[in-house]
């Protein structure tokens, strides 16, 4: 990370579409595992696995978009270990999202790696202000 005005130039064009606009939310997914064997044989078995998650609350299912800069599994079948992921928004779910009983979880369906975890109220009551 060299610095200047050539860093801060791609810079943007990489994180801009991570800014919430008012009808999405975008989410950063790591796989974190310290172990470079482990972590190397793990993400081996996940390829696809930016395109199983959702985002799930008051009887409603979105399907995350996975970030289109770069593909995030390798030709090999490899995942990254750092997935960004939109979940676009109708006004409908905007509504039910804004509910303080929405209780939103995020779900992986991966065949391989299956989990969800329900978000913390603070977290939801913050991204309800990214919301239109």
């Amino acid at each position: 990370e060299k610095g200047g005005d050539s860093q801060i130039e791609d810079e943007l064009i990489a994180y801009n579409p991570l800014i919430p606009n008012g009808h999405e939310l975008v989410a950063t997914l790591m796989f974190e595992i310290a172990d470079p064997i482990v972590r190397a044989a793990t993400l081996s078995e996940l390829g696809g696995v930016e395109k199983t998650i959702s985002l799930q609350f008051s009887a409603e299912s979105i399907s995350g978009t996975p970030e289109n800069d770069i593909d995030r599994t390798s030709s090999k079948g490899k995942a990254s270990a750092v997935q960004f992921v939109h979940f676009l928004f109708s006004q409908e779910q905007i509504k039910k999202f804004k509910e303080p009983n929405a209780q939103p979880k995020i779900a992986i369906a991966h065949l391989r790696y299956n989990h969800s975890a329900f978000m913390p109220s603070s977290i939801h009551k913050s991204l309800i202000g990214d919301l239109d």
